[in-house]
């Protein structure tokens, strides 16, 4: 069924595990809390510290599932003198950090008990760079499986530099001098005479920051299956969750008058600059861009030239219609899992089966275009906001750069033969009604959160709280109301897909079906078992699953771990185990005093040939699966619209117009 409306949303990944309020998982949350807490100072709990000070972490191997090589290794290198100082900055992009992060994260990944990964903490955290040591952190908590209950403090409450501009950060510290409890305004990048202004509230919000970063932490370019399991479908997860930020920011770029994003392009200039007014807690300012700059070799890491051969053989390799291995054999990509491999090979991460041939586009693009204010070195300046998963959409740029990677992911796409009307017919099941419940309203509202962690600190003066408060996009609920009718004469399993994409371009033109559907967002993806006959389902946009919600404050968390400790309370934190999805307040784009446009189109496949696991109709946290277990939808990312549509008569429902204002 398809039908016109103004809405958006970005799909996610990652397991909501059912949460357990006993003591053991309250004493892993405080234990998780407090080695993150004033992670740039010394450890506050009293347990931790007397584990730092007399902890041996080579004592007793045998709570090491690789009998303690991996902690041997840590603290030779430690007594060696070899890992990074403290009061630096830290870069995952720079591989002797991401060395040494992933050497912390190894020992934890091999504990075999909770006491143990925690002293091992402990114990590294007083001797490891703080940047280090968080990454570590958070991803061995994602995934170890002695972890799996934990939330993990909001990262911007953790490490605020990373999230907020420096003007608010210096306010701050101004107030933690008089010891005022203070609530400093905070304000996007650049001003009215910028027009990537408009849609600032987009790239730099904390909720899609963090989304970026923990989607990379679930399926991280360096990930080894040795660590502990194989993370089902890394490379076409990796392809559909940059398709799905870069056709929502240009969804939002159409509500605000202008045009779709540009892609970038080595051999031409680098049009829109960017001044992040962001800094390091340690190392300075994060370097600005000016406009209309060119590509330049970068000292260290890739000529252009070298990244214009790598595009070139990428797109050899998709016209052939094969991946050339390092063993000289081939793998065939025209199919549904060529996107996979396809996207192994553009991060390009340790999956790609030859790197030393197709390079890592992704990756090294990143350093690329974050180095391009000092490509040399000659000012020693450190990594620019591309360097950093936390800071990358920050920059206009990023949208620039997923857009061309994104073309060539369709390059790709468009290449395998269209789907036909019987592939898709689900015989005997149709969408007869489509409607909207609820008013189609996004508003701003202001978001509060704590910058304690920002400001040096000692344990002899009392903290006073110190906020900043910023304006994030948010909507009015709204539910679907979809009738199906079931004339197979038995029960029948559906998979119901909703996307929507917007209806015409900045200027008005309508987009045609082919390329509206290669900017469609998926909305939500569920199962339903329907009876015979017509039934009405009601889906509520709260209840979306590709969407998260905004993980509690790290004071709310705090204080509902100690009250579950002491008794005082359950501790229910089910909702927020899972923060790799775009908060739920982003399922809709702003919309405008003149209404946007959007075309909805609601689908259902056959879910018993979709279905990758059983029972999904019982189960709405399907998509949040994260890093574990099997993908549970067998169809590809994007289905049905991932492949080109010779014939828009395919869709054979009218539309209907539906405005959001």
């Amino acid at each position: 069924m398809k039908s016109t409306l103004l809405l958006l949303a970005v799909a996610g990944a990652a397991l909501l595990s059912v949460a357990s309020a006993d003591a053991s998982n309250a004493q892993k949350q405080h234990d998780v809390n407090f080695l993150l807490w004033k992670v740039n100072e010394h450890l506050r709990d009293e347990t931790h510290k007397g584990y730092a000070k007399t902890f041996d972490p080579e004592a007793d191997k045998s709570h090491y599932s690789d009998n303690g090589e991996a902690v041997h290794h840590l603290v030779k290198e430690l007594k060696d003198n070899r890992l990074l100082e403290q009061k630096h900055w830290f870069s995952l992009f720079n591989d002797r950090h991401r060395e040494e992060a992933l050497m912390l994260f190894d020992v934890l990944m091999h504990c075999k008990d909770w006491e143990t990964a925690v002293k091992n903490a402990a114990y590294f955290r007083e001797r490891m760079n703080e940047g280090e040591f968080v990454y570590a952190i958070y991803a061995a908590v994602i995934h170890h499986p002695l972890a799996e209950h934990v939330v993990l403090p909001p990262l911007y409450e953790v490490t605020p530099h990373m999230f907020t501009n420096t003007e608010v950060i210096q306010e701050a510290y101004a107030a933690k001098m008089r010891q005022t409890p203070t609530k400093i305004k905070s304000t996007f990048t650049g001003t009215a005479r910028n027009k990537e202004q408009r849609v600032a509230y987009f790239g730099e919000d904390i909720g899609m920051n963090t989304h970026h970063v923990f989607w990379h932490l679930e399926f991280p370019f360096w990930w080894k299956d040795s660590y502990s399991h194989k993370l089902d479908r890394k490379g076409e997860n990796f392809y559909w969750v940059h398709n799905q930020l870069t056709v929502r920011f240009d969804a939002e770029r159409i509500s605000n008058f202008l045009d779709p994003v540009e892609e970038l392009q080595w051999d031409k200039p680098i049009h829109d600059g960017f001044a992040p007014h962001t800094s390091y807690k340690y190392g300075g300012a994060f370097p600005s861009r000016p406009d209309d700059i060119d590509f330049e070799d970068v000292d260290g890491v890739a000529r252009v030239r070298d990244m214009i051969i790598i595009d070139s053989r990428i797109r050899d390799a998709i016209a052939h219609g094969y991946i050339i291995k390092e063993d000289g054999s081939h793998i065939d990509i025209m199919n549904d899992h060529g996107i996979d491999v396809l996207g192994d090979v553009i991060e390009s991460s340790l999956y790609s089966p030859n790197a030393q041939y197709y390079g890592a586009l992704h990756n090294t693009a990143h350093i690329m275009l974050g180095r391009q204010t000092d490509p040399h070195g000659k000012y020693n300046m450190p990594p620019g906001v591309m360097e950093h998963f936390e800071t990358a959409t920050r920059d206009p740029g990023f949208f620039r750069l997923h857009k061309y990677m994104d073309n060539i992911f369709r390059e790709h796409k468009d290449s395998l033969p269209s789907y036909t009307f019987d592939d898709l017919d689900f015989k005997g099941v149709s969408v007869t009604n489509v409607a909207i419940d609820g008013t189609l309203e996004t508003y701003f509202e202001d978001f509060e959160y704590s910058l304690l962690n920002a400001v040096d600190d000692t344990e002899e003066i009392a903290d006073v709280d110190i906020d900043t408060y910023v304006p994030r996009l948010d909507h009015k609920e709204f539910s679907y109301n979809i009738e199906i009718k079931n004339e197979k004469g038995s029960e029948a399993l559906a998979t119901i897909r909703i996307f929507a994409w917007p209806h015409a371009d900045n200027n008005g033109v309508k987009f045609s079906f082919d390329d509206g559907r290669w900017g469609a967002v998926e909305l939500d993806k569920f199962w339903v078992k329907l009876s015979p006959g017509t039934s009405t389902i009601t889906r509520k946009s709260t209840d979306s699953s590709v969407t998260v919600h905004d993980v509690p404050s790290f004071k709310t968390l705090m204080e509902k771990t100690e009250a579950a400790l002491s008794g005082g309370g359950d501790l229910d934190l089910h909702d927020y185990e899972s923060a790799t999805g775009l908060p739920n307040r982003f399922l809709l784009p702003k919309g405008n005093h003149n209404g946007m446009e959007f075309d909805l189109l609601v689908c259902v496949t056959d879910g018993a040939a979709d279905a990758a696991i059983a029972d999904l109709h019982t189960n709405d946290d399907f998509i949040h699966y994260g890093a574990n277990g099997v993908y549970p939808d067998k169809r590809p990312h994007g289905y049905p619209f991932d492949r080109h549509v010779e014939d828009e008569r395919i869709s054979n429902k009218s539309p209907t117009s539906i405005t959001l204002m």
